[in-house]
């Protein structure tokens, strides 16, 4: 018979001798350990995001009866047409696409020269105080800054105060008003890529173009430009991809204009037609596929 003392030694050298094996299985087999890193995110991924994009577009092709407002799950192609061939449909779509293209504009442009002084001149305690100061607006809530501008863009608000001096009038309510305040709103998404983009520039090639005569135009059009626009593009997706869902915003300070994210809010609330704000959510997300397909080359994805 088996000593109690051998029992317990087996009990403890068994468990370590399979996780002993399971380890070296997974040493020796490198795809085996990929396959389980990836499997709770890929998981996650097809559950939540995939499958949500394949109910979107089931759902599109749904309609509503229109004496009883029950969603009938016959497949048709109606709500799909009437997004494409509507005058309505089209002005908003060009509409949100044409905000969101200013936006990005608007805010590259005011990013490329603060992300600029941040890397390239600021010292690091400097740099440190600047970047707590660019990421302290997005702990405010979204519909506090929103409010704001509405209050800034108003007739009796501080930037009518500004402008009356000088002859000139606040832009109101209207497009201009949505994409200052979408073009606050998204700055910071787009400075820090930026700024993380320059932060890879080397020193050493900037001295050398100064070294071998270089202006200042020269260099960063040649050198510092063609090496950031992998970062410029990933700040730019965060900018437009955030303009063509948003909805909130126009409501706020966009007077009487509409954008896409309206129009899916109002057919899922007001109107009860599920199906056709399914059609018109997919407008986004096929310009956003485009969009992404055509930036994947420069390499702008791995800088997100």
């Amino acid at each position: 018979m088996m000593s109690g003392k051998s029992v317990s030694a087996v009990t403890q050298v068994h468990p370590q001798s399979l996780a002993r094996r399971f380890s070296t299985l997974l040493y020796s087999h490198s795809k085996v350990r990929l396959a389980l890193l990836l499997a709770a995110p890929l998981t996650w991924l097809v559950l939540v995001y995939i499958a949500a994009l394949a109910a979107l577009l089931v759902t599109a092709l749904w309609s509503v009866d229109s004496f009883t407002g029950d969603i009938k799950t016959d497949w048709t192609f109606k709500n799909i047409a009437q997004v494409l061939t509507g005058a309505l449909y089209q002005t908003v779509t060009f509409r949100t696409l044409g905000i969101a293209v200013l936006v990005t504009v608007v805010d590259i442009l005011i990013a490329l020269p603060i992300a600029f002084f941040m890397a390239k001149i600021a010292s690091r305690r400097l740099q440190g105080i600047l970047v707590i100061a660019i990421l302290m607006p997005l702990w405010a809530s979204y519909l506090v800054k929103a409010y704001a501008w509405r209050s800034v863009l108003s007739n009796e608000g501080i930037l009518q105060w500004l402008l009356r001096p000088i002859g000139m009038d606040t832009p109101g309510y209207g497009i201009t008003g949505t994409i200052i305040t979408l073009g606050y709103l998204w700055l910071p998404d787009v400075i820090l890529p930026i700024y993380a983009g320059l932060e890879r520039v080397p020193n050493s090639l900037l001295e050398a173009s100064s070294d071998l005569g270089a202006k200042t135009s020269r260099t960063l059009r040649l050198i510092v430009l063609p090496m950031l626009v992998p970062a410029i593009v990933a700040g730019s997706i965060f900018s437009f991809s955030l303009t063509m869902g948003d909805y909130i915003t126009v409501n706020i300070v966009g007077g009487a204009n509409q954008m896409l994210g309206n129009l899916v809010y109002t057919n899922v609330g007001a109107a009860n037609n599920l199906p056709l704000a399914a059609a018109i959510a997919l407008i986004p997300v096929i310009i956003m596929f485009v969009y992404l397909t055509a930036v994947r080359r420069t390499g702008a994805l791995e800088n997100l």
